[in-house]
């Protein structure tokens, strides 16, 4: 098996507590790279860490809210009329992302969903318990509690024999069980401490639960001020943006 590395360009929330990046995870292996979620921030977060957007080969979003997706119009234009690509892209979402992304991207930039680009963009549309590949990487979606309007996954993304699982933003569901179950990184969302709110996660909760999964390793993201404010008193590690993992 080879390495696999993730680099964290963002493990923020909706609302940038902490100063952080919105959700953005780049995983690479030696056949290919990918992101997992693309949130409004991740071309910042792209140039502050020194990655070349034109090494990204597929898009993997989760659900359809903007600090998980809205990156995209920002990448595909930077990759139109700056980055100068040639090689094939790839957007991997939930039922309604390719109309989504048209919609934003004619909402932010007028026009912008009707031109010819300059290199192949292909959409794959994920479904529950459906394993997909593209390139490298192979993604079986979960369904999750989080409403956006289309379906929300959880993901199980397995690439050179390693395992990957990325909760997306959900409260408890069983289905964390079977996405992480065994996952040599779990990077999961954790909100809150313990106010379990609805539609994510809080530590307590996730922390009771996670041996159900028993994962080599577990991340927590998309942390709230109040969560982020009990750091110290947290045993499972929190993400950083800007952090490399290697695996």
């Amino acid at each position: 098996m080879s390495q696999v590395s993730v680099r964290v360009l963002g493990c923020g929330d909706a609302f940038g507590s902490g100063g952080r990046f919105q959700t953005c995870f780049m995983v690479s292996a030696a056949d290919g790279c990918c992101l997992v979620d693309c949130g409004a921030t991740a071309m910042v977060a792209m140039r502050r860490f020194g990655v070349d957007p034109n090494s990204i080969d597929t898009v993997f979003i989760s659900h359809l809210h903007g600090d998980h997706f809205a990156g995209l119009p920002f990448l595909l234009l930077q990759q139109q009329f700056v980055g100068g690509r040639e090689r094939p892209l790839t957007i991997a979402g939930p039922p309604g992302t390719r109309l989504r992304l048209l919609a934003a991207l004619d909402v932010m930039f007028p026009g912008s969903a009707g031109m010819e680009w300059g290199f192949a963009l292909g959409f794959a549309e994920l479904t529950e318990g459906h394993t997909t590949a593209l390139g490298p990487f192979a993604v079986t979606p979960f369904p999750v509690v989080h409403p956006s309007g289309a379906p929300s996954f959880a993901f199980r993304l397995v690439v050179s024999g390693r395992v990957l699982a990325y909760s997306g933003d959900t409260e408890w569901t069983d289905t964390l069980i079977e996405a992480g179950r065994g996952a040599d990184l779990l990077i999961s969302e954790c909100y809150s401490f313990e106010e379990n709110p609805k539609f994510h996660l809080d530590y307590k909760t996730l922390r009771s639960r996670i041996r159900k999964m028993n994962p080599k390793r577990v991340l927590l993201t998309h942390m709230s001020e109040e969560m982020l404010a009990k750091l110290d008193e947290v045993t499972i590690d929190a993400a950083e943006d800007g952090q490399l993992l290697e695996f």
